[in-house]
């Protein structure tokens, strides 16, 4: 078998298929191991299910947990909170871990995939430079760009949101202690016009979970005009318009300068002294797309290379894992690979339509509408609903 993409979706489907005694391999196009900019991620239940269960690592030992969700007012006094328990780690810390697991044998670095075609017994996948290989199942997890989805549902194009994320990830002990305390131990929301922003703890950039040795994870929902507006901000200091993020180093000048003054005039100001102390902040830009089909006979579509969600769930992650499982879970017990799929994709076809819908509104209300409400827990964290 072999999975194209070896990001979580990809290691974590590819670490079941293996376990259920498939003979797999992992080819991901990047000529070198991954590397994302220590971002976090919500380890909902899915996320973490294969690392605690498979593993035998301790969910404390995996990601930062919080207590409370926490809205602030403008002067930076609590407006709403409650008791929510989360938990969240970094995608680098889940990467690190899972690969280690899975091995570098069967993690064939510098194999783009451009082409594929099926017959009657298996898969012939093509990767740029001439080579090829034959499966009986091809998996694409090749992320939010990905080929295997512009081949298999060309009408399904990714869809600008109207907004981005500015991002960052500050050390805690590079801040105050009154910023520390008031953003402690909570999933913490700001609610502007047109706009919000959360922050919450993760593990440092060695995996240390220890207070001090964490860092402040920042996730900033701002609205840009479709052309000239986004073309001037995913252009990067280096010229070259970019797709899909700006990697730390690379935002201009002049953005980063305009983030940070309106960060100091509008957000709260513990909030305000996280991002004055980003030592680089990046822009990830906000797309979602939904398909018809996710199974092609021997070929499958999982996670993102499926259905890519806004984040606001925080379920991107988990979406990719329950499509790896429910896979296993139906190629059990038989041989027919073609079977097997078509008894997969109707449940997982269910579960992205719902979530990227979910997302959606979870959207407009903040950056469109102004209807976002604290409390409401129709914004609730999760993937199968508010809280679930």
């Amino acid at each position: 078998m072999a999975v194209v993409g070896g990001s979580l979706g990809g290691l974590t489907a590819a670490c079941l298929l293996r376990d259920a005694g498939h003979d797999v391999t992992v080819y991901e196009r990047s000529p070198s191991e991954l590397e994302e900019r220590g971002a976090g991620i919500g380890l909902l239940e899915e996320t973490q299910r294969y690392l605690v269960q498979r593993m035998g690592i301790p969910l404390d030992e995996l990601a930062v947990p919080t207590r409370f969700l926490r809205y602030l007012h403008r002067d930076g006094s609590v407006v709403y909170e409650s008791d929510r328990a989360y938990h969240f780690s970094s995608w680098t810390t889940v990467y690190r871990l899972l690969l280690r697991h899975w091995g570098r044998d069967r993690y064939l670095l510098g194999h783009e995939m451009t082409g594929f075609h099926s017959d009657a017994d298996g898969v012939t996948v093509e990767f740029a430079g001439g080579g090829s290989v034959r499966a009986d199942l091809l998996v694409c997890a090749d992320g939010a760009g990905s080929v295997a989805r512009d081949v298999l549902q060309p009408d399904a194009t990714l869809t600008y949101a109207g907004y981005v994320a500015w991002r960052a990830v500050v050390p805690e002990n590079d801040v105050s202690a009154p910023t520390r305390e008031r953003l402690t131990e909570a999933l913490t929301y700001f609610v502007l016009p047109d706009s919000h922003i959360l922050i919450y703890p993760i593990p440092g950039r060695d995996g240390s979970l220890r207070p001090g040795e964490r860092l402040i994870n920042v996730v900033w929902y701002r609205n840009y005009l479709a052309g000239g507006d986004l073309d001037d901000l995913l252009t990067g200091d280096d010229g070259v318009r970019r797709e899909l993020s700006i990697p730390p180093g690379m935002v201009t000048a002049r953005h980063d300068a305009e983030i940070r003054a309106l960060a100091a005039a509008r957000l709260p100001a513990p909030m305000a002294e996280v991002i004055a102390r980003a030592g680089s902040l990046f822009v990830q830009v906000i797309n979602d797309v939904e398909i018809e089909r996710m199974a092609f006979g021997r070929v499958c579509l999982l996670g993102d290379a499926a259905f890519l969600a806004r984040p606001h769930a925080a379920a991107g992650t988990a979406k990719a894992a329950a499509d790896a499982w429910a896979l296993v879970e139906a190629l059990d017990g038989t041989a027919d690979v073609e079977a097997a799929l078509a008894a997969w994709e109707p449940g997982q076809l269910d579960l992205g339509a719902r979530l990227v819908a979910r997302a959606r509104r979870m959207g407009e209300r903040s950056q469109i509408d102004c209807t976002w409400v604290p409390g409401d827990p129709e914004l609730l964290l999760g993937l199968h609903g508010p809280g679930r």
